[in-house]
């Protein structure tokens, strides 16, 4: 199975390399183009808007007509959409590619989840999300160094011809090696009466959000920082940009730590204990981080090390959280992995263009922050569980 993890981790990597390969050509992309920085902005935010949009679709799609063609439909846009990136001679040429590009990344990361859980059952579906975490965690770490890699040596082009390279080889190998896992017996309509009662069901059950939610104020913990590194690194740490990585590597290091923990306790925890021991994690690194900050300087490696911690507990509970939250409802998997990742990327979405700015420049703030957002996590945490008593 281990190639089945890299396949579907290479996936959700797609998305990390859209965004931080791309964002240090803004500089080469204003003089080529002719733009400014904020007419930039709108080819984020054309991404951003077309990822999530599609996002409620991707699942509900893989329902009707299959994991794999939903999977190999969106590649297939995702590389022609790069290449029209490469190609572009105008803002609004860029701006329509970079929507398709939106329209298209979010499907491997979505319905993948759902092939794992198709395939395979309990301890095993855990360990292979587990193995597909990890993948994952190494994005957020690679994509900026790959993408001022790029940048120091290629023109703006490049990061579309990456982009092109990588996820055409991903169409091919999926081609002959990704299997389809949902029957054309187990499979759904796409009529709109069908659909809607798909939704309505998914969106009236009070365990899936409370997942959804738990799950969402988890990653908050770690996205809040994420989203204010410009200001937490330089202005309040006094580092330089080039300087990231002391942010990013502990703590997609933790990520990556956490998720091996998932898969290699998978047999020996219940879900529930799992979950529960991962709250432990993630409360004793966010107890840690506001005495620290509310007692000590600012000194390295030491601030750092509590956002390492929480990683780790983090990482060790999304798995099992979200195969808890799939088999919910197990004849639209798709559509619930669907629901679940629009509203966890809703949630982030607030919380870093709302709450981030406001807390930045303290390291206390943030950490506090943290603590009420994980807070929240384990309140609909305990809700779910009193509930399945």
């Amino acid at each position: 199975m281990k190639w089945l993890a890299w396949l579907l981790g290479s996936y959700t990597m797609l998305g990390p390399f859209s965004i931080s390969t791309y964002m240090p050509f803004f500089p080469m992309l204003m003089v080529s183009l002719g733009a400014t920085q904020l007419e930039l902005q709108q080819t984020l935010s054309a991404y951003l808007a077309a990822f999530g949009v599609m996002m409620l679709l991707h699942g509900p799609l893989s329902d009707a007509f299959g994991r794999r063609p939903v999977i190999l439909a969106a590649l297939a846009v995702y590389f022609v959409a790069s290449i029209g990136g490469a190609l572009a001679s105008s803002l609004g040429l860029l701006i329509c590619f970079r929507t398709f590009q939106g329209l298209s990344v979010g499907a491997g990361s979505v319905v993948g989840r759902v092939v794992i859980r198709d395939r395979l059952e309990g301890t095993a579906a855990q360990k292979l999300l587990a193995q597909v975490s990890m993948i994952f965690g190494l994005a957020p770490a690679i994509a900026p160094v790959f993408g001022g890699w790029l940048q120091n040596w290629f023109p703006w082009q490049s990061v579309f011809i990456f982009m092109a390279i990588f996820s055409g080889l991903q169409l091919m190998v999926s081609y002959f090696c990704l299997p389809e896992t949902l029957p054309r017996e187990r499979r759904t309509s796409m009529r709109p009466a069908a659909l809607l009662r798909s939704y309505n069901a998914v969106l009236r059950s009070r365990p899936f959000w409370l997942l959804s939610l738990a799950l969402s104020c988890n990653f908050i913990g770690f996205f809040v920082y994420v989203s204010a590194a410009p200001i937490f690194v330089v202005q309040y740490l006094g580092l330089s940009k080039a300087e990231f990585g002391w942010l990013f590597i502990p703590a997609t290091s933790g990520i990556i730590f956490g998720a091996y923990l998932s898969g290699k306790f998978a047999k020996r925890f219940a879900p529930l204990t799992t979950v529960s021991y991962g709250y432990l994690i993630m409360a004793g690194a966010t107890v840690l981080n506001v005495l620290y900050n509310a007692y000590l300087p600012p000194v390295l490696p030491w601030v750092i090390l509590p956002l390492a911690l929480y990683t780790v507990g983090m990482s060790f509970v999304t798995p099992t959280i979200t195969l808890l939250t799939l088999d919910l409802f197990p004849s639209a998997r798709g559509m619930a992995a669907s629901l679940q990742g629009f509203v966890q990327t809703m949630v982030m979405t607030l919380a870093s263009g709302l709450v981030a700015p406001l807390v930045a420049d303290s390291g206390l703030a943030m950490a506090l922050t943290v603590f009420c957002f994980l807070g929240a996590g384990c309140l609909a945490w305990f809700c779910y569980t009193r509930l399945n008593r």
